[in-house]
């Protein structure tokens, strides 16, 4: 059974999501396909770097559907989420038609007679031609099925978790002055968080939970040699075996597999075919992104 646009199994599915560049080991792979079978929000829970937001844009990329994405934060609202009034333009068709309410309001023997004149007419006003759609919104009204990606939920404020419940469970949303808002298509919906706080038990009820890991070194080699054209098996295997080992060191920021791509690319352009700590130690930056934690791994650079 084919399933939402993509390869019919669990295993179709990780071929597919490998076509698009990410590599996800068979059990994230089952997990993302029974989302889209059972028609469920998924949430990815994960150190940062490891690959959530990046398993978004490869869904998206393999499913071809659009990705809408929503970042979290502290003081995240619906006017930034969901929707907003473009009041500017309220006020500038209020201008326009001036002429047009003193027409209907002619004749009007008090305040309350002209008000009750209008008054059938301030649903003009509040309809769709005015409503500014913010990412949860235009993925609900998309006329194509979309991912969205919901980035690191744990930011927002816990308000906010109350606020996704309807989305996540109905696939719907009511906003007052129109009503609830059905989705023409289900999205498939992603939410990834860095557990820097923990998520409402309500949150999790409505999603399949996966956790994300930094992958183990023969992983990391093989992503190394599917995003970095060029480079050496002997230098992936040291670069991924090295990362390996930097990340059990108490950083302030451990190095994610963006940025060992990233050191693998740079390493690759200036020739390199194999890694020796001169080398290492001049491209570091490209590894790490605190002075502390470049010194702190320099120090041990011989022995990694």
């Amino acid at each position: 059974m084919a399933v939402s646009g993509i390869a019919g199994t669990a295993q179709e599915l990780e071929q597919t999501l490998q076509r698009s560049g990410y590599l996800a080991d068979a059990r994230l792979a089952l997990t993302v396909w029974l989302a889209l079978s059972l028609d469920k929000p998924l949430m990815l829970e994960g150190p940062a770097g490891v690959g959530k937001t990046d398993l978004a844009r490869a869904l998206s990329e393999g499913m071809k559907r659009p990705l809408v994405r929503l970042q979290c934060y502290e003081g995240l609202d619906e006017s930034k989420a969901l929707y907003e009034w473009d009041y500017a333009k309220q006020m500038l068709y209020t201008q326009l038609l001036r002429d047009a309410v003193s027409r209907q309001t002619e004749g009007a023997t008090s305040l309350g007679d002209a008000a009750d004149r209008i008054a059938g007419e301030g649903d003009a006003f509040f309809s769709p031609r005015f409503l500014v759609a913010r990412p949860l919104l235009r993925a609900l009204t998309s006329d194509e099925p979309v991912v969205l990606l919901i980035d690191e939920v744990d930011r927002a404020d816990p308000e906010f978790e109350a606020f996704l419940l309807e989305i996540l469970a109905e696939r719907q949303v009511t906003i007052p002055e129109l009503g609830t808002v059905h989705a023409k298509h289900a999205p498939l919906v992603l939410l990834t968080t860095n557990a820097t706080r923990d998520m409402t038990d309500a949150l999790r009820r409505r999603c399949l939970h996966a956790f994300v890991d930094y992958p183990p070194p023969s992983r990391e080699l093989a992503i190394l040699e599917l995003r970095v054209p060029g480079i050496s098996k002997a230098l992936a295997t040291e670069l991924a075996r090295v990362a390996h080992e930097v990340r059990k060191l108490d950083l302030r920021k451990a190095p994610s597999i963006a940025e060992t791509i990233d050191w693998a690319r740079a390493l690759v352009l200036l020739g390199a075919s194999a890694l020796d700590p001169e080398l290492a130690r001049s491209t570091l930056g490209a590894l790490l992104k605190h002075e502390e934690d470049r010194v702190k791994v320099e120090a041990k650079l011989e022995k990694l």
